[in-house]
């Protein structure tokens, strides 16, 4: 009896009416399914539980005899059919020599050496994805040394997220677009007149304290 060369990346997809197989690639996992082939034996079987279900007595009986001799006559379709599926599938996997995996030819096999793309990566689209990799290193590199406020005044006032007169939502401004109120409360020294920040608690013109 010759013996079936079979890899571990694969679906039976059989039932007791046909054979089919799903054929998975080791890198990608791009899969390929075989044509269905009906199983003779199977329709045998089914024609005779239908009888049996019909009639009963005697075509019982020969379901189930059916049955047991459909077993056999099964497997060894199934058999015929698994082998036939290989090669069916074979022309669109290659075996790498190095790692032994099998992948497809179309997006994980290096023409050019000969290998898988995981044993001898395709150059082109390294050299871009390390070009790419470098600008976005580069970029967050400069946006980490540029300065983005310039204004360090604008943290000596609390800033509101919130109207302190309705509770909307505010993003700066000096009013409310929810219902007009002013966001920022003018505050002045109680010695000198000079417009102070609202949590001062000395003035910066004068240095009178503020109450």
């Amino acid at each position: 009896m010759t013996l079936i060369k079979f890899v571990r990346n694969y679906n039976d997809e059989s039932t007791e009416r046909g054979f089919q197989f799903e054929f998975y690639c080791d890198r990608c996992g791009t899969g390929y399914r075989t044509s269905f082939k009906t199983s003779a034996t199977g329709v045998v079987s089914e024609a005779l539980d239908v009888a049996s279900g019909l009639l009963g007595g005697v075509f019982g009986k020969a379901a189930r005899v059916g049955d047991r001799i459909h077993s056999a006559a099964w497997e060894q379709a199934h058999d015929k059919a698994f082998a036939e599926a290989v090669e069916e599938a074979r022309p669109n996997f290659i075996q790498c020599s190095r790692c032994t995996k099998w992948v497809c030819r179309e997006s994980c096999w290096n023409h050019q050496r000969g290998l898988c793309k995981n044993c001898a990566p395709d150059a082109a689209t390294e050299y871009a994805a390390a070009q790419v990799k470098t600008e976005i290193e580069q970029g967050r590199e400069i946006i980490r040394q540029t300065p983005y406020v310039t204004d360090k005044e604008q943290f000596k006032t609390p800033i509101r997220a919130t109207c302190p007169a309705c509770g909307a939502a505010v993003s700066g401004g000096k009013f409310c677009p929810g219902c007009g109120a002013p966001l920022k409360e003018d505050r002045f020294c109680t010695e000198c007149g000079s417009e102070i920040a609202s949590t001062a608690k000395f003035c910066p013109e004068c240095g009178a304290k503020q109450a």
